[in-house]
């Protein structure tokens, strides 16, 4: 339950070296001070993430971009003050401050700051930056509730800053600003649009880059059980394909879609905003329930149902 002290606990733990896991717009993350090395070695360790993917720092606000970022152009200017804090990562050349911890290895580092009165008030008590990862296991499904962290992670971490459930539900848009042509790296909780909108140019999505990112191997947020991805016109004769081979099967779609009764369900909204908030607790409990196979319904392939596509087909893909 969250008390009154329970910030000042958070922010204790995190200057002493703790982690923490605290509640964003986007997902909850695993946060430890980003300039106590040791404390972000063990954010690896806890989720056993290979050293060289680098982490997101989150920072308190705009005016601490210059002492992460050696470079700040007009372009990364023009994004944070239209969506900071928002769910929108910056890539920028490093300073110093960012250690090969936090950037694995990298000579630029990914700076956002969280959306939430939880994780601003953290920031701003830290006066630092916060190395956050999202708070569970490497490669598997990102938690959206203090519960869900507390299922994945148990006693591995310091102490868990219950904020409710997230209610952007899938991980910040990351665009890169550290060469003079922005692309996006990660589609996320900031639609394309908005970012081409803000910035008056085409900004391709690359899903192949030289940087390296968070969220950008070909597995990532998976569920035990497999993912098969189609359209909702052919989630039936998918789901029975499946079955004849003795599979538990389970969709995930849209409500709308018609299936038969015996057949399990996770209904996601048929809006991209509305599925990006609910994909993860969905694909949660189809582990929860046994299932050997998921059928997703692939969305729209426009706003923020192309982070949802993004995140269905990387769940989908071969697991290493």
């Amino acid at each position: 339950m969250l008390t009154p002290d329970s910030i000042e606990r958070a922010v204790d733990l995190l200057r002493r070296g703790g982690v923490v896991a605290l509640p964003t717009e986007t997902v909850y993350g695993l946060a430890a001070n980003a300039e106590d090395e040791l404390a972000v070695r063990r954010v690896f360790a806890i989720k056993g993430r290979p050293a060289t993917h680098p982490l997101i720092v989150h920072i308190p606000g705009v005016e601490h971009l210059s002492s992460w970022a050696r470079e700040v152009p007009e372009t990364a200017l023009r994004l944070a003050r239209a969506f900071w804090p928002g769910p929108v990562t910056l890539v920028l050349p490093r300073t110093p401050r960012a250690t090969d911890a936090v950037t694995g290895g990298q000579d630029t580092v990914a700076l956002r700051v969280p959306n939430h009165p939880l994780a601003l008030e953290v920031l701003k008590r830290l006066g630092g930056g916060l190395a956050a990862p999202s708070a569970n296991r490497f490669g598997r499904v990102s938690p959206t509730t203090a519960e869900h962290v507390s299922r994945d992670l148990g006693s591995d971490v310091d102490f868990v800053l219950d904020g409710g459930p997230c209610t952007v539900g899938v991980e910040s848009t990351i665009v890169d600003l550290s060469s003079d042509a922005p692309a996006i790296l990660r589609p996320g909780g900031l639609a394309a649009e908005e970012v081409e909108r803000v910035l008056g140019m085409p900004v391709p999505v690359r899903t192949e880059s030289k940087v390296r990112v968070s969220g950008s191997l070909a597995s990532h947020y998976a569920p035990r059980a497999g993912v098969v991805l189609v359209e909702p016109r052919e989630a039936l004769a998918r789901v029975q394909a499946l079955r004849s081979q003795g599979l538990r099967v389970g969709v995930l779609g849209p409500a709308s879609l018609t299936l038969p009764p015996d057949v399990p369900r996770f209904d996601v909204p048929e809006d991209p905003a509305g599925a990006a908030r609910v994909l993860y607790a969905r694909l949660r409990e189809a582990d929860e329930q046994g299932h050997d196979m998921l059928v997703a319904c692939l969305p729209e392939a426009s706003g923020l149902g192309i982070a949802v596509r993004d995140r269905l087909a990387r769940a989908a893909a071969p697991r290493v």
